[in-house]
């Protein structure tokens, strides 16, 4: 298994990546601690008595910059080099629905404070957690991640984490913040903060020249989006990605490097709700939808919840790539809900837009 740096230099010699000082630089660190991690597991020192005495964990990394600076790519790099096992490498969003979940049924099980079982539980699975997006927006995962992440750390769990934002400005401006404060300076204690801010946007660049909305849907569009797959995850293969909701795992079939792909039948065929959009379009900065019909009578059930889905991708200013049967315009005909419809249309003509594309985050 190559290192973190022999991975990223052989991409840099494929012509897959251009040479990229910021990413250089982190590259050098996540290769640091992939090298501590590999020590770490196999260096255990034993007491008189033969019992091993434990050792405190390589420090994590906490990766931010601005979006498109190649965060994620890089920690994918680390991740599948890094020595150590249990690992899981989880989109943030995606971990705390699964986190408040299972907190859920602790607390219907047995009586106490939930919390620390399940941060020890966490840490039995993964001696390295390695979060994609790490955001905080919502006042509940505010209130809990303090406790969460002082257990895991307790239990040697090594973090490494991607976001936009320092932690400084981490649940910026949100309801009762002072009481968030401790968890940034624990942050800041436990991980050491690396800035990646090159002067390139290489997610905008990969898109500008590519068509986000191909139609007709035939064996051309099919592959023009397979090939919008591999330049925007650097032709990973994508693994499932379970989104944990209310109760229910959604998994998203193909995923990697913030990218989702999905068919129109998975996402709209089944029953899925406004929640779900939300959790799709937390996780995944750019959707690649394959095979859209045309919206006809028979499917306005499908209808509704593609609607739904351009909206909650909207409002989260995410990237939507597709094949469709036919333009956004002619799309939905006729029929219940065609009127309503319209400003489906007038939102994916948008999201082809080149400011769109440059504006769109994560």
């Amino acid at each position: 298994m190559p290192s973190p740096r022999q991975a990223y230099d052989a991409l840099i010699a494929s012509g897959s990546l251009a040479p990229d000082p910021a990413q250089a630089a982190a590259i050098a660190r996540l290769d640091a601690l992939a090298t501590a991690l590999g020590e770490h597991s196999k260096g255990r020192s034993r007491g008189l008595l033969g019992f091993a005495r434990k050792r405190p964990a390589p420090r994590g990394l906490y990766l931010w910059g601005p979006v498109g600076r190649g965060k994620s790519m890089l920690m994918d790099l680390f991740f599948e080099a890094a020595p150590v096992e249990p690992k899981r490498r989880v989109h943030f969003h995606a971990f705390m629905g699964e986190t408040h979940e299972a907190i859920r049924r602790m607390r219907a099980e047995e009586p106490g404070d939930p919390i620390g079982p399940v941060a020890k539980r966490i840490a039995r699975t993964a001696q390295l957690l390695c979060f994609d997006e790490f955001q905080v927006t919502d006042i509940a995962d505010a209130m809990l991640l303090g406790r969460l992440f002082e257990t895991l750390f307790g239990e040697g769990v090594t973090i490494v984490a991607t976001s936009n934002r320092p932690p400084a400005d981490l649940y910026k401006d949100g309801i009762n913040r002072q009481l968030f404060l401790p968890f940034i300076d624990m942050l800041e204690q436990k991980l050491d903060v690396v800035r990646i801010a090159g002067p390139t946007d290489y997610r905008l660049g990969r898109l500008k020249g590519l068509p986000v909305y191909l139609t007709p849907d035939d064996a051309a569009a099919t592959q023009a989006l397979d090939a919008a797959w591999d330049h925007l995850t650097d032709k990973a293969e994508g693994r499932p990605e379970d989104l944990f909701l209310l109760g229910r795992t959604l998994t998203l079939s193909r995923f990697a490097h913030g990218v989702a792909r999905a068919s129109f039948a998975e996402l709209c065929a089944q029953p899925l709700g406004p929640q779900d959009m939300l959790a799709i379009a937390g996780a995944a900065h750019t959707l690649i939808l394959d095979h859209i019909p045309l919206l006809e009578p028979a499917r306005r059930n499908e209808a509704k919840r593609f609607v739904t889905l351009v909206d909650a991708l909207y409002e989260a200013r995410r990237r939507l790539v597709c094949s469709a049967a036919a333009p956004p315009e002619k799309l939905y005909p006729a029929g219940d809900g065609a009127f309503e419809f319209e400003r489906t249309v007038s939102r994916l003509m948008e999201m082809q837009s080149e400011d769109w594309l440059a504006a769109a985050d994560g």
